[in-house]
């Protein structure tokens, strides 16, 4: 039985990190994409493929899609927040600045969330360790913009503003994908992702006109490990290791994902971070995990 359980354990850490993986790689993916792709046809192919392979998989789960109104609405105001926007940003900023900054520059998402859960929702206690962490997240985010600020004040800072607004819209996401509860978890990203296509295959086909594209194949490759591997697989996994792990366990990607992605960046598109990137790099790991990791709880001793 023990060894059983040892067993489990290992097989959802190793997902954890498959998942931190494929988070990790999009950037990658997007970089690639984008090179004969324009931003918008990107996200739109992605949301549509992803869409309809995670319908497909509840369709093999026997789970049905809810039919109300008043759910797709609210899936569509969740898909401007969690896909739409951010994913376009992502996209457009990749253009101008390296996928590992992006890796990085979008890893803050738990940082945002707490800063807003804070400041609106108020739902979470604001302890030292999350404070710690919001100060070294955004001390590392600043030393990644701050200096290009000075350097750059071109597309590439504002490709940079435009990860970091995508990073915002992510918490804003997490935050109304509170609403969501009583649903089985992969409907609202079915939903999402197809009320996300709903919007950006219009706005693709009036404003990059992609029936006239010609993609290299490298690209078209990568959007469909992008739409596949890092959206649709990695939602399947993701939503098992919610129900294996907890949520609380599941958000240990959020600082793997980080050096990984980063990692996949530097071997695969053969991009180099300056020294201050680094400590950058450090410093929003640091950040991200001191948000996410559960701090321990001191042991109970019974009496005697």
């Amino acid at each position: 039985m023990e060894n059983r359980q040892e067993t489990n354990i290992a097989v959802e850490l190793a997902l954890l990190v498959a998942l931190a993986t494929l988070w990790g790689g999009s950037y990658t993916f997007i970089k690639l994409g984008i090179a004969t792709i324009p931003p918008i046809t990107l996200i739109a192919a992605r949301t549509t493929v992803a869409g309809l392979l995670l319908l497909a998989v509840m369709w093999a789960r026997g789970v049905s899609m809810p039919t109300d109104a008043a759910t797709w609405q609210r899936f569509a105001f969740q898909a401007v927040l969690n896909s739409v926007i951010p994913w376009t940003l992502i996209a457009w900023g990749e253009r101008h600045v390296d996928a590992s900054l992006a890796t990085i520059l979008n890893s803050a998402g738990p940082i945002f969330t707490f800063l807003l859960t804070a400041i609106v929702t108020r739902h979470e206690a604001t302890t030292p360790r999350k404070l710690f962490g919001v100060v070294a997240g955004m001390a590392g985010i600043l030393l990644i913009v701050g200096v290009d600020a000075i350097q750059d004040v071109g597309s590439g800072l504002v490709a940079e503003a435009a990860i970091v607004a995508a990073t915002i819209c992510y918490a804003c996401a997490a935050i109304f994908g509170r609403s969501f509860k009583g649903l089985d978890p992969m409907a609202p990203a079915a939903g999402s992702l197809l009320a996300g296509a709903a919007v950006l295959i219009p706005a693709s086909l009036v404003l990059e006109q992609p029936l006239t594209l010609s993609p290299s194949l490298s690209s078209v490759l990568a959007l469909l490990a992008l739409a596949v591997f890092s959206t649709a697989a990695a939602f399947a996994i993701y939503f098992r290791l919610i129900q294996t792990l907890g949520s609380v366990g599941t958000t240990a990607q959020a600082y793997l994902r980080v050096p990984i992605g980063v990692a996949i960046s530097v071997a695969f598109l053969g991009e180099t971070l300056s020294r201050t990137a680094w400590i950058g790099l450090a410093c929003v790991v640091l950040g991200v995990a001191a948000m996410t990791i559960p701090a321990r709880r001191p042991a109970v001793v019974k009496p005697s």
